[in-house]
């Protein structure tokens, strides 16, 4: 049985991302007094009193269908209804009972779902300024104030006796955090990967603001795929929308397990996009390079090799991590994706044997001993994994801090050679010897 679903709609600006925000409890969706910033359908998991579910919020109906924006908010707020368990009309309680409002009522009646409705931005229990959306004829509004808090509680009691009780999931789910400059495809790849249009694709350069929560299984796996808005060059960064969907992009990337980084094939790789995958690697992220419209590129057998080659002079950590070259416009090897994810995952929590890992330590110090320090004999007694995810090997030393930096490459690069960890960093650390 999967998770139940429960969406947010209502007109635009009558704080349906504050009130998804309230209840995911981590600021998941921007919040602007600029009407119409969310866009796409946020998904998010949450949890009370033993009962989980899938929230989504969605960006606003109007009346105005003349931008092709507008449609496509539209559409994406009646896939999210013809998904939803349970549908909460959210309306705003200063501004009072709104044409559209009723509108949106006629919405939810055609579903023929379930329904509450939702009067936010009540500040006081005692309050009567909501009673007027009685008058709606759907029952009891249930007063909230979704920047306060209150009533909240009460409003999640009301939902969760309407959806079906499950427990949280016993598998923790893969989440994949696709990362990447403006406009580079990273929409258009997550719907070609779950094949349907979930987010909304556009020529505008950053379309996508927050960053997106899609679930979807393969192989019996589920992996939560998160589309995020694209980071800009900080001198890019214009407006208070993009500064923190710069930030929720880092933030994305932190929760991730393995990002995906999606590269114009045209363009090849660029400074901002060593930035970005420097941010997931340092962050302790497994990592795929996804080079996209790689349809459009004239090739020959060595082409792929080159754009590796070029890539990897740049940044030579790039070295351990895999190239996938795909176009999300025809579908070329976009599900091989997936295969990589699953390797570089199985490659994430690997774990060697403190025994194999001492063999392999006394072959490269066979190789090459450490270089010693003036007056002090440097020596390397053993190792050991000690974590995975990312892969953590450490070594103990009569002396780590003398050990030199060149030298702990050498150990690494060694570590790797043997057991790859494809796609992860790998993490070696000097510790001392206890006495």
């Amino acid at each position: 049985m999967s998770l139940p679903v429960v969406a947010l709609v209502g007109r635009p600006n009558v704080g349906k991302s504050a009130l998804f925000n309230r209840i995911v409890g981590d600021g998941a969706a921007i919040v602007s007094d600029e009407a119409g910033t969310t866009r796409d359908r946020h998904f998010a998991r949450a949890e009370w009193n033993g009962s989980a579910f899938w929230l989504v919020d969605t960006g606003g109906i109007t009346d105005d269908s003349r931008g092709q924006m507008e449609q496509e908010i539209r559409r994406q707020v009646d896939e999210a209804i013809a998904e939803a368990d349970l549908l909460l009309l959210v309306v705003d309680a200063r501004a009072g009972l709104h044409p559209i409002d009723e509108r949106i009522v006629e919405i939810l009646r055609e579903t023929g779902k379930p329904y509450l409705l939702v009067a936010n931005k009540v500040d006081q229990p005692t309050a009567t300024d909501y009673y007027e959306f009685y008058a709606l004829g759907i029952g009891d509004p249930i007063p909230v104030s979704a920047i306060s808090g209150k009533q909240s509680g009460d409003l999640l009691d009301a939902l969760v006796a309407r959806i079906p009780t499950m427990p949280p999931e016993a598998v923790e789910s893969l989440r994949v955090a696709v990362i990447g400059r403006p406009n580079v495809g990273k929409s258009s790849f997550v719907n070609r990967l779950l094949g349907e249009d979930r987010l909304v694709v556009s020529d505008e350069a950053g379309t996508t603001r927050d960053a997106i929560d899609t679930p979807m299984k393969y192989h019996g796996r589920e992996l939560v795929f998160v589309d995020t808005a694209g980071l800009r060059r900080q001198s890019r960064v214009e407006d208070g929308i993009e500064f923190y969907s710069g930030l929720r992009t880092r933030k994305a990337i932190e929760r991730a397990d393995i990002c995906c980084l999606l590269v114009d094939a045209q363009a090849g790789i660029q400074g901002q996009d060593l930035k970005i995958a420097h941010l997931a690697w340092d962050a302790g992220r497994g990592l795929v390079i996804v080079v996209n419209k790689w349809d459009l590129m004239e090739k020959d057998d060595k082409t792929a090799a080159r754009f590796e080659r070029d890539a990897r002079e740049k940044a030579p950590f790039l070295n351990f991590i895999p190239f996938v070259y795909t176009s999300a416009l025809t579908g070329q090897r976009v599900t091989k994706v997936l295969d990589v994810l699953l390797e570089v995952e199985a490659e994430r929590v690997k774990r060697i044997s403190t025994s194999k890992v001492n063999e392999r330590l006394e072959e490269l110090l066979r190789r090459r001993q450490p270089p010693q320090a003036a007056g002090r004999e440097i020596r390397l007694m053993y190792a050991t994994q000690v974590e995975v995810a990312p892969p953590t090997i450490a070594v103990f030393s009569n002396h780590p801090d003398l050990v030199e930096e060149h030298y702990i490459r050498f150990l690494h690069n060694g570590f790797r050679e043997s057991w790859g960890f494809t796609g992860n960093p790998l993490r070696v650390i000097l510790r001392r010897k206890a006495a």
